[in-house]
């Protein structure tokens, strides 16, 4: 009984798998990404379609190739990224996806460039925005994570506030002493 019921866990799951591989178009993306846009083109061998992202946030881009084969290149330095001049990049056969960091400045140029090995690419990009990310409310029109805010400090930065838990520390642990000395004597 028991090797049955593991048996059918066991066919549920690959078949769970299958049928992710099996259908590209099911993005299981999370529930906490917002759906900003939605993207289709062509794209002819050799050439680059130049897209423009001025949202703020983390953004992930997922593009899927649904003839031919396009790529995705993304920079911050430049809005004409191609696959010499890029910060980010997806160059695989089928659904590319690329995660834009909060912290990149906007415009962030956007690439698409379609790969020679086809004629002509089609392709279809959706755009996320990413909730998971907490927002400081003291900062304005900010949506880097604490982790960042602190990598954005100057380098003694860290040193300080290493000081700063290690005095509250002391402060506490004495206090706790003055306390069991005054029970004791």
């Amino acid at each position: 009984m028991m090797m049955l019921s593991c048996g059918a866990l066991l066919v549920t799951f690959m078949l769970s798998v299958v049928t992710g591989f099996l259908n590209p178009d099911d993005n299981n993306v999370p529930e906490e990404w917002l759906l900003l846009h939605v993207v289709q083109g062509h794209i002819g061998a050799g050439n680059y379609s130049y897209l423009r992202l001025n949202h703020d946030g983390r953004i992930v881009l997922h593009m899927q190739s649904l003839k031919g084969d396009a790529d995705l290149y993304v920079s911050d330095k430049t809005l004409r990224p191609s696959f010499d001049t890029y910060q980010l990049q997806s160059v695989t056969c089928g659904q590319d996806v690329v995660v834009v960091p909060g912290e990149f400045a906007r415009p962030v140029g956007i690439g698409i460039y379609g790969h020679p090995s086809h004629k002509e690419s089609e392709f279809e990009m959706r755009v996320f925005y990413d909730q998971t990310i907490p927002q400081d409310p003291f900062e304005k029109g900010s949506y880097a994570s604490e982790d960042v805010q602190k990598q954005k400090k100057a380098p003694h930065a860290a040193e300080q506030d290493f000081q700063e838990e290690e005095s509250v520390l002391w402060t506490i642990l004495i206090g706790l002493l003055k306390i069991i000395l005054e029970i004791l004597f």
